[in-house]
């Protein structure tokens, strides 16, 4: 007989994990592994990667699973390669081949038809995907042998660029590069810009490169971080305040900040603005989000006083106070210049 597993005991941990998913992993199954090594108590990821995707999955730990939302709702950066002439059940290499087509496609051609999906489209959600359909996920019915009515969704291609080559297989493909809203399917688009070069498509290859302003230059594999100390894990987290970037920050002296933090607005002589970081001055501690509208402070997610001194005492121990906004700048993550969605 196997001896019982020991039990992990778990801690908690804030902050904000950049992992590079590998092929072959559910983005569950990356977050679940990630969150054993740190052994921390409450961890979520921040949109799924299909296991044929690899790249940029920003995990949240602690106290940053309350603001996961806003990388959800960023816009995405992926690269991809799609094969042209062939079709598969699911539009990407897991399915089975479908249908078959000769392609005359030029340059020309794909620089002609990249237009045609750039900017605000139209889209079909995929069959295979994890959209709810009467509480049932979509692939279920498929699955099943079951299709059902979709309704096309609106999306936006920020950026497109393509080019034709032949992959390893001496196969036309495009690679492509797209920079996209959210709930952008990267299967579907490979799938659309097929058939419009009347060829058919589907995708081969997926990478997330950027998310929000996340970068790939900025992740790290699982297996970089099974080979860390315990001590190296925890320093790979950034800041909760790193997925904040693009909010304005209001600072708050110690009158205000019990106050604040028990939901009450607060009236002052600041900016209009619909995302603010709210910070304490006696601690420079984060204290959750906000939105300014006519001088009132209007409390939006809030962090709990012991999170807040679990994240001061983790800055102590480490010896500095990293994504902490100086006052009378920006906060420190912002100097840098680091700025295909499924």
């Amino acid at each position: 007989m196997n001896a019982p597993r020991a039990r992990v005991a778990r801690r908690p941990v804030h902050g904000v994990l950049l992992l590079d998913k590998p092929l072959g992993w559910s983005s569950n199954d990356a977050l679940q592994k990630a969150k054993w090594l740190l052994r921390a108590e409450k961890a979520g990821h921040t949109g799924t990667l299909d296991p044929l995707a690899t790249g940029v999955l920003p995990l949240c730990f602690g106290a940053a699973t309350k603001f996961s939302q806003l990388q959800l709702d960023a816009d995405k950066t992926y690269e991809a390669v799609v094969c042209l002439g062939v079709k598969t059940s699911t539009g990407d290499a897991e399915g089975v081949v479908i249908q078959t087509r000769t392609v005359n496609v030029t340059q020309q051609d794909v620089d002609r038809v990249s237009g045609l999906f750039t900017g605000p489209i139209s889209q079909v959600p995929p069959m295979h995907s994890a959209l709810k359909k009467d509480g049932k996920a979509l692939y279920e019915y498929a699955r099943a042998g079951i299709e059902v009515e979709r309704a096309p969704r609106d999306v936006n291609i920020r950026e497109l660029f393509m080019a034709l080559e032949l992959d390893c297989k001496a196969q036309v493909a495009i690679k492509m590069r797209v920079k996209c809203s959210k709930g952008t399917y990267i299967r579907t688009l490979g799938e659309d810009i097929g058939e419009a070069l009347d060829c058919g498509a589907h995708l081969t290859a997926l990478r997330r490169i950027a998310t929000g302003g996340y970068t790939a230059q900025q992740c790290i594999t699982l297996a970089e971080l099974e080979a860390m100390t315990e001590d190296q894990r925890r320093a790979c987290l950034l800041p909760v305040d790193s997925l904040l970037g693009e909010h304005t920050t209001v600072w708050l002296d110690s009158a205000n900040v019990g106050r604040f933090l028990t939901g009450l607005r607060r009236r002052g002589d600041w900016p209009d603005s619909s995302q603010v970081a709210v910070y304490s001055q006696e601690t420079q501690s984060l204290l959750g989000t906000a939105q300014v509208t006519t001088g009132e402070l209007i409390p939006g997610r809030l962090l709990s006083p012991i999170e807040i001194e679990q994240m001061k005492e983790k800055r102590h121990c480490e010896g500095n106070e990293p994504g902490i906004p100086d006052p009378h700048g920006l906060p420190s993550f912002l100097g840098a210049d680091d700025v295909l969605s499924s």
